[in-house]
């Protein structure tokens, strides 16, 4: 039973961090790699802040974890020092906390009971704990292959090796299955590898875990594009099964704004991409922030990776944009009530590290030099609104201008869905007007033995998410190939989360 006066007891304590000053200077994690006692034990105390609710929210699928994580359950377990069991729990229903404990903005913190009542502290540090028990057990060995008891003699084929591709794999592979992964770049992990900046995620943690795909049976072929490298009439002929977790990473861009053209606006993975590639050894990033004025456009997760990425590379200074209001620094439950995703004002450790941001702007225009090369962004204060028909509307409230130096923009403004490619031409799928892929209540596109998860279905969304419909079509593809399955099937297609992050 966990101490149901540990949150009177205890007030909220983030995981700490390393100095803004010190880690601009290299690309580890931003926090404090914290002796194992010391780090244990304050986890310890976290967890006990956790009343073991009647009702737990912070497991629903809707406003909190997707995944069903049997949140309280582990919180106790950690509370007694019992981190084997800890471990196991957290694994039943999670293939990667090690990943989610780190890039996950934690929607089950939010639908938390004690965020319902702001007196009591803040809600439990559920990130923070659920990244410390994924990080024991793979110190502590408890993070063995599993290989399976016996071969389905069954063949799937799961393109793309994203969160959702490497969830929909371990658990077909673990089921018996043989299961290759195609992977388009050069090395494994999707937007985890690539899109990913190395403070938010060491690759080193992504490595670890594709060691032991790879040591329970999954294959991985790199550098192949399916459709293209390998034909869609070898793939249908080889394989009893294809999974497409090929994400949504066709990038919003502006084109109607004047001098969009210039050189040096970008797309935000244009960024992205290349500075971890250079992480990786392969060279200096082609787009570098070092020594300019960098301008990143839009308030999300892209947003601040980028923001941190500029900050590393030497930028002189950076803005970043929001066309929306300033969000309040404290839930108005009037607005966003509990246990739905906040409005709240979202503050990254990049913030941390300089930087301003402006709220309720929007380009007016990019301006160059006569090098055709960006200068400076006009702007104005601007009001989004609702049309009758639910399109959103930005539109001017003064006529007053604001110049801003920039020799370096990014465009941090979402994705807008499934890139085009010879793969969905040639097994006859066609995209949503959301540009995702539909799938029926068992997963499977109209092209029959053809699933899609991830990204690729919903649209661009959270890492949990993704693992969460790994999970749940690697369900429906063992129950496609032998009739049934017992593998977990954490949410269904048409779920959408309450907490629209």
């Amino acid at each position: 039973m966990a101490d149901p006066t540990g949150f009177l007891k205890f007030a909220r304590g983030e995981a700490p961090k390393r100095p803004a000053a010190e880690r601009v200077h290299d690309w580890d994690e931003v926090y404090v790699r914290q002796p194992a006692a010391e780090r244990e034990q304050q986890v310890r105390t976290q967890a006990s802040r956790c009343m073991d609710c009647g009702i737990p929210f912070c497991h629903s699928g809707t406003a909190g974890c997707p995944l069903g994580n049997l949140i309280p359950e582990w919180n106790d377990l950690v509370r007694r020092g019992d981190w084997t069991q800890a471990g196991d729990r957290l694994h039943a229903t999670n293939n990667f906390p090690e990943f989610t404990g780190r890039l996950c903005p934690a929607p089950c913190e939010s639908a938390c009971v004690l965020s319902a009542t702001p007196e009591a502290g803040g809600p439990v540090t559920i990130k923070r704990v659920e990244q410390t028990i994924a990080d024991v057990s793979w110190e502590s060995g408890l993070v063995p292959p599993r290989q399976a008891a016996v071969a389905s003699g069954k063949r799937v084929a799961v393109v793309g090796s994203g969160p959702a591709g490497l969830a929909a794999a371990q658990q077909l592979t673990r089921a018996g299955h043989d299961v290759t992964v195609y992977e388009r770049d050069d090395r494994l992990g999707g937007l985890l590898r690539y899109g990913i900046p190395e403070f938010k995620m060491e690759k080193k943690v992504l490595d670890r875990r594709l060691a032991q795909l790879r040591a329970e049976g999954t294959r991985f072929v790199t550098s192949c594009e399916v459709g293209v490298d390998l034909t869609v009439e070898q793939l249908r002929s080889s394989y009893d099964a294809v999974v497409l977790a090929v994400g949504a990473l066709r990038g919003r861009d502006a084109p109607e704004i004047p001098g969009r053209s210039l050189t040096g606006v970008h797309l935000a993975m244009e960024h992205l991409v290349p500075a971890n590639r250079a992480c990786e050894g392969d060279g200096p990033t082609p787009i570098d922030a070092a020594g300019k004025h960098v301008v990143i456009i839009g308030g999300g997760d892209t947003a601040a990776d980028c923001l941190g990425t500029a900050h590393r590379q030497g930028a002189s200074s950076v803005v970043q944009l929001d066309q929306y209001p300033e969000p309040p620094s404290t839930q108005d439950f009037s607005v966003s009530p509990w246990p739905t995703w906040p409005l709240v004002i979202r503050n990254y450790p990049a913030h941390d590290e300089g930087g301003t941001r402006k709220f309720a702007v929007a380009v007016q225009r990019f301006v160059g030099d006569a090098d055709g090369h960006v200068r400076s962004i006009e702007l104005r204060q601007v009001r989004v609104t609702r049309d009758a028909s639910g399109r959103r509307v930005v539109e001017p409230v003064s006529d007053e201008v604001e110049v801003i130096p920039a020799d370096m923009v990014l465009l941090a403004i979402g994705f807008e869905g499934v890139e085009h490619m010879p793969l969905l031409d040639g097994l006859g799928l066609t995209l949503s007007g959301r540009g995702t892929l539909s799938v029926g209540s068992d997963w499977q596109t109209p092209t029959p033995g053809v699933f899609a998860c991830g990204d690729a279905h919903r649209g661009a969304s959270l890492v949990v998410w993704a693992i969460a419909e790994g999970r749940s079509v690697a369900n429906a593809v063992d129950s496609f190939l032998t009739g049934s399955s017992e593998l977990p099937s954490p949410v269904q297609p048409n779920l959408l989360p309450l907490a629209v992050v």
